[in-house]
């Protein structure tokens, strides 16, 4: 004999104090995250390690101060939030429970899955079958490096700290083991046939693992893209990790970046392999923590 049935658990409620507070944390946190990008934008600055996150994501910081409760959460009383996409209103609470919820909105995944369903279902693969595969740790960065190989052009307007030739012998010593589309569409024509597998966009979801700093990145991208559907924190908790992974792609790329500060990590060495290694496995784990904390949160799936 079974049991019933289980039932969905209720949304949880914030009130407008709660939910207030909160947005207001969120607000002062992403302002903190991107306090030296916007006093560099206003100088007219640029920096070609932490301008990425702005330039090559798209997003801008007012985006990322934004707070969202997270899919399911009610926010009582907050009718300036009725039009906002991929919010709907939510149910009233019953008579035992205080408050009318006339003005309660929440974030709707099934509004969302409807409105952009080709993009729910691969934001959904892209972070359900990422997590699930083993790491590949063997990469050592060489994608920045193949980046560079055999050109004159570069696309940072910085010199290689070991010159062109000294670059090429390190590409050509190891090898290239690239699993991402969006690294190896930059590879130069010498470079893509030294790469082991041939990444493209309709592979992407067949080859990501989350061993590659760049899938670790793009989490940060998944979770913006769910906007309202991604609670706040978790989204500042994901530029953080793309953040710091980015210092370790450029730390391990050919480039002299000595003059903004950057150490390298000289991977064309068995020290800076090891500590390649050691720092990539972590990332992976933050970011699998990432991927689980926004699909749990998320609960969408393609249908």
């Amino acid at each position: 004999m079974t049991g019933p049935a289980p039932t969905a658990a209720p949304p949880v409620r914030l009130d407008r104090a709660t939910w207030s507070a909160r947005a207001e944390a969120h607000a002062e946190r992403a302002d903190a995250l991107t306090a030296e990008h916007r006093a560099r934008q206003a100088r007219r600055e640029k920096h070609p390690v932490h301008d990425f996150l702005f330039t090559y994501y798209g997003y801008k910081p007012g985006q990322l101060r934004r707070w969202h409760p997270g899919a399911g959460a009610v926010l009582e009383d907050a009718p300036e939030r009725a039009d906002w996409r991929w919010y709907s209103p939510a149910p009233h609470q019953d008579a035992a429970s205080s408050g009318s919820g006339s003005d309660a909105v929440m974030p709707d995944a099934d509004a969302f899955a409807a409105d952009k369903p080709e993009l729910a279902r691969l934001v959904h693969a892209m972070l359900a079958r990422t997590a699930a595969r083993p790491g590949q740790f063997g990469c050592f960065g060489l994608h920045e490096w193949a980046m560079v190989y055999r050109t004159p052009e570069h696309r940072h307007e910085v010199p290689l700290r070991l010159g062109q030739a000294g670059t090429d012998a390190v590409v050509e010593q190891g090898e290239l083991r690239c699993t991402h589309i969006d690294a190896y569409r930059f590879f130069t024509p010498d470079a893509v046939p030294r790469n082991r597998l041939a990444p493209t966009r309709e592979t992407q979801p067949l080859l990501e693992q989350p061993g590659c700093l760049h899938a670790g990145m793009d989490v940060y991208k998944w979770a913006m893209k769910l906007g309202p559907l991604v609670p706040g924190e978790i989204l500042l908790d994901a530029f953080e990790l793309a953040r710091d992974i980015r210092i370790l792609d450029m730390e391990a790329a050919p480039y002299d970046l000595s003059d903004w500060g950057v150490v390298p990590v000289r991977i064309e060495t068995a020290e800076g392999k090891a500590e390649y290694v050691r720092r990539q496995r972590e990332f992976a784990e933050r970011g699998n923590i990432l991927r689980a904390r926004i699909l749990e949160g998320w609960r969408g799936a393609p249908g």
